[in-house]
């Protein structure tokens, strides 16, 4: 089976326990290679938010990229991957995307992504969201992004965190073809 390289950027939202879940079911899933860049501000809530999440995404991942590293395989086209996840999204890295300008190797990731087609989900975390916000989800979503805001469904049986991570990892990998047995679908 061919390995899928999937790029997940976190940066600076609320939100990480979404992040640390889906990197780790992104390294359990056969045939999968994790590519991670951390914005400077995700390593600050990542702090805030789960002490040792940090350390837990660089465990499930592959390689782990540098936002500022302008030169590193995610800024080219004619790097192969099989989808970008930004998890969680802030809204300042949603409007770059929006813009198609960028400061960092998220940006320029995601940019490079929605030019070659590849697949591009950013969980947005934020309330309420302004008319600035959603016109940059219309924005993005149009130049071919999945807006999957971190809201998740309490029809699974929801009853903690874990559980609420475990839904938005679950139709994340949905969204990128991959198999997940996270959460059951619908009506099954």
């Amino acid at each position: 089976m061919t390995t899928r390289t999937i790029l997940l950027a976190v940066t600076g939202a609320s939100g990480m326990p979404y992040a640390v879940r889906l990197a780790e079911t992104l390294a359990e899933t056969p045939d999968v290679s994790l590519h991670v860049i951390f914005s400077e501000a995700a390593r600050r809530v990542l702090a805030l938010e789960s002490p040792d999440g940090g350390r837990r995404i660089e465990d499930a991942a592959d390689v782990v990229h540098e936002a500022t590293d302008m030169a590193a395989s995610p800024a080219s086209g004619s790097w192969p991957h099989h989808g970008m996840v930004v998890c969680p999204c802030t809204m300042s890295t949603l409007a770059c995307i929006a813009a198609g300008t960028g400061s960092n190797l998220v940006h320029r990731a995601a940019d490079v992504a929605l030019k070659e087609r590849r697949p591009l989900v950013l969980v947005t975390r934020e309330t309420p969201l302004s008319l600035i916000h959603i016109e940059n989800m219309a924005t993005a979503t149009r130049a071919g992004a999945v807006i999957m805001p971190a809201c998740p469904g309490f029809y699974a049986g929801a009853d903690s965190v874990d559980s609420l991570a475990d839904f938005m990892a679950a139709r994340i990998l949905d969204h990128l073809g991959l198999p997940q047995t996270l959460v059951r679908p619908w009506n099954t």
